[in-house]
């Protein structure tokens, strides 16, 4: 049997495992004083309600190794097969810790995902829909799937992306001085600048014209996202095309550890792009 591990990164959160048949490793962040492990003792409420008493941006630390270990080998001395799907190698330590830490298990399979978020979730559903495919054709179909998953999102402000190491300095000033609203996304596996719109509107008219001109693939859906507050969301869902609306499969309110980068009031659209024939 094929057992599935995420981190929290992924933003599946621990009540939505059993849909997703996956198990999740809870990020650590630290607020303040305070640690807490993601989706465990922290949730998205919690989570906003201690932010706003805090002067320090919040910081995000690998999951347990020691919990990872024991999980999976839990499941590989009962005979299973372990895929272990982490967030982008470019943006966090725990594909290389994980990596490292099963080096001599050929039960358990580490993959970089070079995504986050909902992009993780498409290949966690992409790895239980063929699960009875060998690993090696497993990881061959998300490899193949990676390159058609888009994820555009607008935070409300860049200061939480540039105190965790994720936007450069150049980028951080750009968007923050000259009162351009950038589009990120993912490129080769590192957060990037998707493009620059000048105020909320226009980035919004970018992400949802992006649905047509990237040729969503409706048979994946749309999981919209958003850290705190749906309103812009709702507002980026009213400027899109309605028969895409109607593709839109999750209101993805992102985890602690995602909102600890992304900062309050951040919105946008993960989804999958058509096949190219």
């Amino acid at each position: 049997m094929l057992r599935i591990i995420v981190d929290s990164g992924s933003s599946i959160k621990q009540e939505e495992k059993e849909d997703y048949g996956v198990d999740i490793l809870p990020v650590r962040i630290q607020l303040g004083e305070e640690f807490f492990s993601d989706g465990i003792d922290l949730d998205s409420h919690t989570f906003y309600e201690k932010l706003a008493c805090k002067k320090d941006f919040p910081r995000t630390s690998l999951p347990s190794l020691d919990q990872a270990r024991a999980l999976a080998e839990k499941y590989t001395d009962a005979g299973d097969e372990v895929l272990v799907i982490t967030i982008s190698s470019e943006i966090s330590g725990t594909y290389q810790a994980l990596r490292m830490l099963f080096s001599d298990n050929p039960k358990v399979t580490v993959f970089d995902s070079r995504l986050a978020v909902g992009g993780v979730r498409f290949l966690a559903e992409e790895a239980r829909r063929h699960d009875k495919e060998s690993m090696e054709e497993i990881t061959a179909r998300l490899n193949r799937l990676i390159p058609r998953i888009v994820i555009a999102a607008v935070p409300e402000t860049l200061d939480y992306l540039l105190a965790g190491g994720r936007l450069s300095r150049t980028e951080w000033m750009m968007g923050s001085l000259l009162a351009i609203k950038p589009v990120i996304g993912f490129e080769g596996g590192r957060v990037e600048v998707l493009t620059k719109k000048r105020g909320l509107k226009q980035s919004m008219q970018y992400i949802a014209g992006l649905l047509e001109k990237e040729r969503c693939d409706a048979s994946y859906g749309i999981i919209a996202s958003y850290t705190y507050d749906r309103k812009h969301l709702e507002t980026l869902i009213g400027m899109t095309n309605p028969k895409m609306q109607e593709f839109i499969q999750a209101y993805d309110d992102l985890t602690p550890s995602i909102a600890c980068h992304w900062g309050p009031n951040a919105f946008g659209y993960i989804f999958v792009k058509e096949e190219e024939t």
